[in-house]
């Protein structure tokens, strides 16, 4: 509309017509930030998914992604997105911390590791209740997106396999609950966004990398670390969300639009995981890292100190809700 009132004031009563007419017939914008980088395969899936959102909604939305905390830094979107300052917004699980605990369900050492259990949970009874506990803290779940069932920690030096070798370790953590398995075998984690690791490790503020093993490969931990091992310890999602009163305010076709792209991107991502994970050890070996893919042995012997520590702290941070959502996922 701005674009009319730059020719003559002359024609300013004939245009404002046209503004209105314009206004009433705009796009509702949705800007949407994430903090992945344009090459990791759910960066691609979430650029997808908004090109889905504009096609079902026939131009009624107009989606634009802000990648790389670009718009908003990832610690801040959760809030962003609450207070109304963006629309939507995208975060890693664990970046709910202290806020939601309950988002740590997935963290479980080697629980939540099948594609028949990732298959099954969107929509889910433990997805549904995980969507009405964000509901409380201003944000509307849209869109679940499996981002890895396969994790790589990465080291230089020598690998990490067995739990004496996380002794003294600085290790990248996820945060309180899913880095207690971490302490229990004596490591120091320390908790920060996937976009700040590379800077750390490269300068020893840390000693090893956690990660998914696509991410490993599309930050480019080969540049900074010689050894990884390969292991289904956790299962990590970006899961997409909105503001609900912006999400109100949409159109029946609209809310249809946002709701059925957030399904098909659901299965996209895991799709998209799968094939990327696939892919990502033969590529890291070819950067020139020491590939150890771990034994039934190594993950028998992880599992025996990391689980009971993780399920303690799980327990302590998320009570009564935290017992019914393990519940719902069993």
């Amino acid at each position: 509309m701005r674009r009319l009132y730059t020719l003559a004031v002359g024609f300013s009563v004939v245009f404002a017509a046209f503004g209105v007419m314009d206004e009433a017939n705009a796009a509702t914008e949705m800007r949407c930030s994430h903090q992945l980088p344009p090459a990791h395969h759910i960066a691609k899936v979430i650029d997808r998914w908004a090109a889905e959102v504009e096609t079902l909604s026939d131009g009624e939305i107009d989606v634009q992604v802000f990648g790389a905390n670009s718009l908003t830094g990832a610690k801040e979107n959760a809030t962003a997105v609450a207070k109304g300052n963006i629309d939507c917004a995208f975060s890693i699980n664990p970046q709910w911390g202290k806020t939601l605990p309950l988002m740590n369900v997935t963290l479980g050492p080697f629980a939540v590791s099948s594609l028949e259990a990732l298959q099954k949970w969107d929509g889910s009874e433990a997805a549904n209740f995980l969507e009405e506990k964000l509901m409380t803290k201003g944000v509307k779940n849209v869109v679940w997106l499996f981002t890895t069932r396969s994790t790589a920690i990465t080291s230089s030096g020598k690998p990490l396999i067995k739990p004496a070798d996380f002794e003294g370790v600085k290790i990248r953590g996820l945060g309180p609950v899913p880095d207690a398995g971490f302490v229990e075998m004596g490591a120091a984690p320390s908790a920060m966004s996937g976009s700040k690791v590379y800077q750390a490790l490269s300068t020893g503020v840390i000693d090893a990398g956690l990660t998914d093993v696509s991410a490993a490969v599309s930050r480019k931990y080969y540049e900074v670390q010689d050894h990884v091992t390969i292991l289904p310890l956790f299962s990590i999602y970006f899961h997409g969300y909105v503001n609900p009163a912006w999400y109100n305010g949409l159109s029946d076709k609209g809310k249809m639009a946002v709701d059925e792209a957030g399904k098909k991107a659901a299965v996209w991502a895991i799709e998209a995981s799968e094939a990327s994970a696939a892919s990502a050890p033969d590529e890291l070996a070819a950067k020139g890292m020491k590939v150890h893919i771990a034994t039934d042995e190594d993950i028998e012997a992880l599992k025996a100190v990391m689980s009971p520590a993780f399920y303690k702290a799980f327990s302590e941070a998320s009570g009564d809700d935290g017992k019914k959502l393990l519940d719902l996922l069993n």
